[in-house]
């Protein structure tokens, strides 16, 4: 656990900041909105950071993490895995600055999106609407919305500052004064509220060159592409897995007149898309492929290890479980476990694959899902991308993962365990680099289409 202590522990101290005042309508939109998303954990850490913070006031007192792991009932890893899901989301922004041997963290909360702002995002929506199911996503956007006033029949007769406020210019020293004394300090702020910023996806493998490239100035002009424009296609493209070529054939239906790029108009377009290209379901990350920028691009696997690169490279995570169930379709949970990292951490597909393997491999074929968002919290701060890094640092971190497996329920076992063997991933043998046989290549690809990549065993 090394990875969570050298940023935290439990004696760093914090001051709780507000990014601008927070109002019982945003608890509100955290509860229903973002709860089912980011889970019971983080929404708890956010109401207590909050609650800190008097009313009428941006800043609280300091406290240790002591203080919120006896507040919360968590531990300090609990309390750092909720944290990190709350910066992804967009609800958090975390400060630190070294003080002498101590460590001082600020925690800014950010406000939630509006109702309007969550249900148009194209991507929050659509995570909630496959968390929720139908019924109940319409139920919730229906306790957000209300019935519009039609003002078209009426007149509007409401009168200006100046038709209602005379102003009188005889005491211009008190203008003066009265200005100045209005100014703060320049380590102060005023009380105010801020407004929210939808979540950025970035660092994404889209090749806008390619898709500039492609753009006919007569048909597409280039000046349509805003940054509004930039910043939908990279949503639209992680969402569904759109690239490049695709993604320019739904620009163009969503031209108008004006030469302009409806943004709605371009998301409905890739909704129509995805769900003729996958038979009228939304998307899942757990479908998805290892991205082509983060391939090995091996031309001929002459290794077992290579072999499995390519295969872990070339299949979904949805995929791999069916294959380690021999056919069998995944339980919800797991598909829901495994998801939810690849939402929060933002790894790659082959990566999850890789972490899939070694996770159930690890902990008796099961898909401990706290064991899960452990290592993919520290995958995702090493910036894992290709499979045969995650191989690599499973390899390297491996005594360590291991520490964190034995003790997932918090507890050391008092007596000293007999030595004994454990299933570890064939790729976990350092030596394993020699040729496959020709007479067992296919025997050994069809172990690799179940995952019985289990031959080898070493003592702890």
């Amino acid at each position: 656990m090394h990875q969570m202590w050298s940023e935290v522990q439990p004696v760093d101290r914090y001051q709780v900041s507000l990014s601008g005042i927070l109002h019982e309508y945003d608890r509100k939109v955290i509860s229903l909105l973002y709860q089912p998303l980011i889970g019971t954990n983080c929404y708890s850490l956010y109401t207590t950071l909050w609650n800190e913070v008097e009313n009428n006031r941006i800043l609280s007192d300091d406290w240790t993490h002591y203080h919120l792991m006896n507040f919360l009932s968590l531990n300090l890893r609990e309390i750092y895995d909720a944290r990190l899901k709350l910066e992804g989301i967009g609800l958090l922004k975390t400060f630190v600055k070294q003080v002498g041997e101590d460590r001082k963290f600020i925690y800014e909360l950010q406000p939630p999106l509006s109702p309007e702002q969550f249900f148009t995002d194209g991507m929050l929506n659509v995570f909630l609407y496959r968390q929720l199911g139908r019924t109940h996503f319409l139920r919730l956007k229906n306790l957000f919305a209300d019935q519009m006033v039609d003002k078209q029949e009426y007149k509007e007769i409401t009168r200006t500052f100046q038709e209602v406020y005379t102003t009188n210019a005889d005491n211009l020293f008190q203008d003066t004064d009265a200005n100045e004394a209005s100014k703060i300090g320049f380590d102060e702020q005023f009380v105010s509220r801020s407004l929210p910023r939808k979540i950025k996806i970035e660092n994404t493998d889209f090749d806008f060159e390619l898709l500039m490239a492609g753009l006919n100035e007569v048909i597409i002009p280039k000046s349509a592409i805003t940054k509004q424009v930039k910043a939908a296609i990279t949503n639209l493209s992680f969402l569904y897995n759109i690239n490049a070529l695709e993604m320019k054939n739904l620009l163009l239906s969503a031209l108008n007149s004006e030469q302009e790029i409806d943004i709605e108009q371009l998301r409905k377009a890739a909704r129509d898309w995805y769900q003729l290209e996958h038979s009228q379901q939304l998307p899942k990350l757990i479908d998805r492929l290892q991205p082509v920028l983060y391939r090995s691009h091996i031309e001929e696997t002459n290794t077992q290890e290579e072999k499995l690169i390519v295969y872990l490279e070339t299949i979904s995570p949805r995929q791999l479980l069916i294959d380690i169930s021999d056919g069998s379709e995944p339980s919800k949970s797991d598909l829901q476990a495994v998801e939810e990292v690849m939402f929060q951490q933002q790894l790659p597909p082959g990566v999850i694959n890789v972490l899939i393997q070694y996770v159930m491999l690890k902990t008796d074929m099961k898909l401990t899902k706290n064991y899960l968002e452990k290592i993919a919290s520290h995958w995702s701060r090493k910036k894992v991308k290709t499979v045969k890094d995650a191989m690599e640092l499973a390899k390297n971190e491996h005594r360590q993962y291991q520490q964190w497996a034995e003790n997932k329920n918090g507890q050391k076992e008092k007596r000293k365990k007999p030595i004994r063997t454990e299933k570890i991933p064939e790729w976990f043998n350092e030596n394993d680099d020699k040729p496959v046989n020709q007479e067992n290549s296919e025997d050994f690809k069809e172990k690799l289409r179940q995952l019985e990549l289990i031959k080898q065993q070493y003592k702890k």
